[in-house]
């Protein structure tokens, strides 16, 4: 079809082109054979034409994507279509496998362990698919789709490509799920509303403009979310909805219905086969609750995504039960029930038939299996024991009998532990309420809160044994008032966690809601209740939001002065809520976003504000005027300044002072802590937030009522020590980084050093004499490499360097490392050298026929032809004529050497050794390298390579799979495919948008609190979440630590202030008279003043602000108007005293 779509629009413009031409010649009275010839040539041009243009019309049309059980249109003459209507993941238990067949092309779709996040290595197939082209389908856009991948896997990704799904309801709930939906790219989404926009929607939906208003839901929805993926088939549905609709779909979500045509869909789907997973999802004010039932048997393959957990053996003895002790290299995460497999383990070979065991005892190094050893094999060496992880079946109930039998609440703050029972009523009552008067509570309404109250009694009365004491009704009457308002953090909060159990119920991937959640943040209302004149609406897009918190409110979060730090995944979200807020909207606001960073194509399937055509333009640009789309009235200023310290002349003490809060939207800690630390020096709110994967936290930092986010670190990441990345690998992370560590060493750093010496021959040499040590001289042994014994001039060169780099890497070195320790060495205390967790390395054999050994020459010699600017020829690419080149390289042989040393100590930070010659041999080495200098053509530049992981054109991942999967051959360590290297070793974090999503509603609900002023440490939230279990915990933030010294106390936030410019002597005296006797004063790193020194005593006299000029060589641009010093002093016990810093003002 779309070969005819090409062929008919070339043709046809060629005959609208064409044909006036030809009738003007035809119709010329001079017509001759001149003009026939002239046609004729035009005819042939634009046949041409034609041609090309058909041929890009191939890219410039919409693609369909290849999903399961649906035919891709392409060149060749497929009419087949698919035999099964859709597919739905086997609710029958575990094991089952579902194949769909279409035009005899099988597409598996069974059982997956929970690990599709890798491929197994080994196999020779794999091994081709992974070296030539990596064997992808071409469904999966991993350029897009690859922080994705990293939580999902391919084989989940496949499933949510293959999955229909049903949004009722388009207010602004509806549109978040929707919008969470697309960005992860099921195969369709269709959007039911029957209603019209409404100006009461825009509180909440990011979609809809005023110009939309009158217009139907659904229909004014389409166009802008068909822009997050043009990949998702979006369609609408405006006709009420019937249970034959539903059958279309393998998920259906409701937003906005009544109890009892929930039920009655519910039922249809509940028993349908297979069954349709189902979810009722409502957002009230500031109140929301979720059900979902996915069938009468649903099978989770993988409950929390995590990666199975490993160990590696040290011991087994034959006993019953067994005792397995591990390495004590890292901790061993297994729990009591746990089935394991074993592998590689010599001696006791029982225990490596793949069948899983169940541990129990288990503790941080050993487990005990329940299994009678007495009789195995004698451990003797080796062997990694593996979690096996099990899938689970799941049995929900419909919610016909769900309402009245609700099982286990999902609790999300265990302050509020009673919650979730009176919260189960009052949306029966509004149910009953709306049923019986046809319309919601007012806002402010004293006679509706009432009657809701009394519906949730009578409904509490009526359930026997299952009666609730209290139903709070100062509690319902807030239901109440804020019942109609769908608020937009609570949609995006809520649109995150229903769009991630749709996920879960397309794919079986993580664990699902059982089956009700109950929300609320009452907190998030004013200190000082409004009055009920306060909720009265104003014909305004904020009327929603103002029937639950008043227009005061509403007019402090619209004057509000903002700093927004980061418009990646996190500021997207944040900008599209403020603008709905209101915040920075007012005549008094403004809003200012700030990143360094421009927009790539993996952005675009979590950062939901950029589009295609926004690749390559400044985040913050297109994302501030994005939010503006959203709201015309947000005062929002875009700039693209890193915030640090090298920036505080634009973001200056009176830009900071200004701010009524900062929002954190930042992927890294260093630019987190110095933020906080701003925000601590001016005591500004701070709202900090980040995610992982399926994980996300928010931690509220507020003046003097919380501690900061810089007091308390999680622990650094424990790195490998070097002598195992470079000699002993146990793992495919140590290979990968080894991996990384080359590719910048060859292609950044060695090119860059060579450039250093041609761009100040003397210079350079300088520097290396001066330094004269063991990195000095191999800094000069690698640009002497580059410019002498392995300079490239041919294309040819540059395959026989990359074939001469695999024999060094993956033969020499490891036949040195063998012949140094033997399989048989020992240590010094006689225990086995080659002992877990070390692996025994085998030297590979380089075969021009395996096609890992050919790909790693290929990119090898690409890369190390852009680097001498070389041109790469056609032939390069082609295996045939590659393994000819290949074969002209001759491969001198290898002897070992008896005097290598390799290092072997764990400590070890370098392993370059020192020597007592180093001198000379650096002054030897400089000599050679100014020699051959002068046979480099003039002007010879060498173009150092910085490494890309999301350019798949590149060649960097190619090399970098390469260098770590033959590494990881030679030490018997399963390989990983391209897509895994990238994530491993272009340290890719997961990311996906409904967890996002979620984060950032949470936030947006402590910014209520924080910008109406006046709430209790209690009434703040820090949450941590992992929708993939899906767990909620929420709690009130940590108090700052106080400092008491006699009637004085202070905490981290508090700053003592010192004006009109005081002498060191004034400044001791200030301390004095308050008990503290300064004994340092420090400025930067800079020491102004010790009791210690006798020649400080001479500075008593002169100004603070001029010791820090002269000593600490301060410079004072125009906007400072004081300095910051650091005061150590003692009380009169001589006990220290922690006291805050101090701010001088001079100006």
């Amino acid at each position: 079809m779309t070969v005819l779509i090409r062929l008919g629009l070339g043709l046809g413009l060629g005959f609208v082109v064409l044909a006036p031409i030809v009738v003007g010649f035809v119709y010329e009275k001079s017509f001759d054979l001149n003009t026939l010839l002239n046609v004729f040539v035009l005819s042939m041009i634009w046949m041409g034409f034609c041609g090309v243009f058909s041929s890009l019309l191939n890219y410039m049309l919409p693609r369909k994507r290849a999903v399961a059980g649906e035919v891709v249109d392409d060149d060749s003459d497929n009419t087949g279509t698919s035999s099964i209507k859709k597919h739905r993941i086997s609710t029958s238990g575990a094991g089952t496998e579902t194949t769909v067949n279409n035009n005899n092309s099988d597409i598996s779709l069974g059982n997956n362990s929970g690990d599709d996040n890798h491929s197994g290595g080994g196999s020779e197939v794999e091994l081709q698919i992974m070296a030539l082209g990596d064997g992808n389908p071409p469904d999966i856009d991993e350029d897009l789709h690859s922080r994705q991948l990293a939580v999902y896997g391919r084989e989940t990704m496949r499933r949510l490509f293959a999955s229909n799904v049903l949004v009722s309801g388009l207010q602004g709930l509806g549109a978040e799920i929707a919008k969470n939906l697309i960005l992860a790219g099921v195969k369709s989404v269709t959007l039911h509303d029957e209603g019209t926009v409404e100006l009461w929607d825009m509180s909440s939906n990011f979609i809809f403009s005023e110009y939309d208003v009158g217009k139907n839901r659904a229909l004014a929805s389409v166009q802008k979310l068909q822009e997050l993926n043009n990949a998702v088939v979006i369609s609408t549905l405006t006709t009420k909805l019937t249970t034959e609709h539903l059958s279309d779909f393998q998920a259906v979500v409701f937003t906005d219905t009544s109890f009892e045509k929930a039920v009655e869909f519910n039922d249809y789907c509940h028993s349908h086969q297979p069954p349709i997973a189902f979810i009722k999802a409502e957002v009230r004010g500031l109140f929301g609750s979720v059900f979902c039932d996915f069938g009468p048997e649903f099978t989770v393959f993988d409950v929390d995504g995590e990666e199975p957990h490993t160990g590696i053996i040290a011991s087994v003895s034959n006993d019953n039960p067994a005792l397995v002790s591990c390495v004590d290299d890292e901790r061993l995460e297994f729990q009591d029930g746990d089935l394991v497999v074993f592998s590689e383990v010599h001696g006791m070979t029982e225990l490596n038939d793949g069948k899983p065991r169940k541990i129990k005892n288990a503790r941080p190094y050993s487990f005990t299996l329940e299994e009678d050893t007495t009789n195995f094999g004698t451990y003797e060496k080796g062997g990694i024991v593996t979690q096996v992880k099990q899938p689970k079946v799941l049995n929900f109930k419909p919610l016909r009998e769900a309402l009245s039998d609700p099982g286990d609440f999902l609790l999300s703050d265990f302050s509020k532990f009673d919650r979730p029972p009176l919260l189960h009523l009052a949306f029966q009552a509004l149910d009953r309420f709306i049923s019986e008067l046809k319309r919601f509570p007012v806002a402010g309404s004293e006679e509706d809160a009432q009657k809701l109250i009394s519906i949730c009694s009578s409904i509490n009365e009526s359930m026997g044994d299952g009666k609730l004491e209290d139903i709070n009704p100062k509690l319902l009457r807030h239901f109440a008032f804020g019942a109609r308002a769908v608020l937009n953090p609570m949609a995006a909060m809520f649109g995150g966690i229903v769009g991630q159990e749709v996920m879960k119920a397309c794919s079986g991937k993580f664990h699902p809601l059982f089956q009700f959640f109950y929300f609320d943040s009452v907190e998030s209302l004013p200190a000082e209740a409004p009055d009920s004149s306060d909720f009265k609406p104003l014909n305004s897009r904020y009327d929603a939001q103002i029937s639950v918190f008043g227009s005061k409110l509403q007019k402090k979060l619209e004057d509000a002065v903002v700093f927004m730090v980061g418009s990646g995944a996190l500021g997207c979200e944040f900008l599209k809520n403020v603008a709905l807020m209101g915040v920075s909207c007012g005549n008094k606001g403004k809003l200012t976003i700030t990143d360094d960073d421009v927009i790539e194509k993996s952005n675009l399937s979590r950062q939901f504000l950029f589009r295609d055509w926004n690749i390559g333009q400044a985040k913050s640009t297109v994302a501030a005027s994005a939010a503006q789309t959203i709201n015309p009235r947000l005062h929002v200023e875009a700039l693209q300044n890193r915030v640090g310290p090298e920036t505080e002349n634009v973001f200056d003490d009176a830009f900071w002072e200004n701010l009524s809060v900062v929002i954190n939207a930042l992927d890294n800690v260093n630019a987190r802590l110095y933020v906080d630390q701003r925000c601590l020096y001016f005591q500004k709110p701070l709202l900090e937030s980040g995610t992982l994967g399926a994980k996300c936290n928010t931690q509220m930092v507020i003046p003097h009522l919380t501690e900061n986010y810089g007091a308390s670190r999680d622990p650094p990441e424990k790195q490998a020590p070097m002598c195992t990345v470079h000699s002993f690998p146990h793992n495919i992370d140590h290979c990968l980084t080894w991996a990384r560590s080359e590719f910048e060493g060859l292609l950044e750093k060695t090119p860059a050093e060579v450039n250093a010496f041609l761009s100040n021959p003397t210079e350079y040499a300088s520097a290396m004499r001066n330094a004269g040590d063991a990195q000095a001289r191999d800094n000069l042994e690698r640009v002497l490499e580059c410019l002498e014994r392995e300079r490239c001039e041919t294309f040819q060169d540059c395959i026989t360097w990359a074939r001469l780099r695999f024999e060094d890497y993956f033969v020499n070195r490891v036949k040195q490392l063998i012949f140094t320790f033997p399989e048989d060495a020992a240590t010094s205390t006689g225990a086995p050298f080659w002992s877990a967790p070390k692996r025994f390395p085998r030297p590979l054999q380089f075969s021009a026929a395996d096609p890992g050994h050919l790909y790693f020459v290929m990119a090898a010699s690409i890369l190390r032809a852009e680097t001498f600017g070389i041109p790469v020829p056609d032939w390069a690419k082609h295996p045939k004529k590659l393994v000819e080149a290949v074969d002209k390289v001759i491969v001198p042989e290898f002897q070992p050497q008896t005097n290598v040393k390799i290092e072997t100590d764990e400590k070890a930070t370098s392993l370059s050794t020192a020597s007592i010659d180093d001198a000379a041999v650096i002054n030897e080495l400089i000599a050679k390298i100014e020699q051959s200098q002068k046979s480099l053509p003039p002007g010879f530049r060498m173009k150092p390579i910085q490494f890309e992981k999301d350019d798949d054109t590149n060649y960097h991942m190619d090399l970098i799979a390469g260098l770590a999967n033959m590494r990881a051959r030679n030490y018997s360590i399963p390989e990983v495919d391209k897509l895994k290297a990238k994530f491993i070793a272009g340290r890719i974090i997961p990311a996906i948008a409904t967890s996002t999503a979620m984060a950032t509603g949470l936030v947006c609900l402590e910014l209520y609190k924080v910008l109406d002023g006046g709430h209790k440490l209690e009434d703040y939230r820090n949450t941590f979440a992992n929708l993939a279990l899906p767990l909620f915990s929420m709690a009130e933030p940590v108090p700052p630590k106080v400092i008491k010294h006699r009637d004085m106390r202070w905490t981290v936030w508090d700053r003592w202030i010192i004006k009109d410019n005081p002498t060191l002597r004034e400044l001791l005296q200030w301390l004095r008279e308050k008990g503290l006797n300064a004994y340092s004063i420090s400025c930067g790193s800079c020491l102004l003043y010790n009791s210690m020194f006798p020649r400080h005593r001479e500075r008593m006299e002169k100004k603070v602000v001029d010791l820090a000029q002269e000593v600490a060589k301060v410079e004072l641009p125009a906007y400072r108007r004081h300095i910051d010093v650091v005061v150590a002093c003692e009380d009169d016990e001589d006990n220290d005293i922690d006291i805050p810093q101090i701010s001088i003002y001079f100006r």
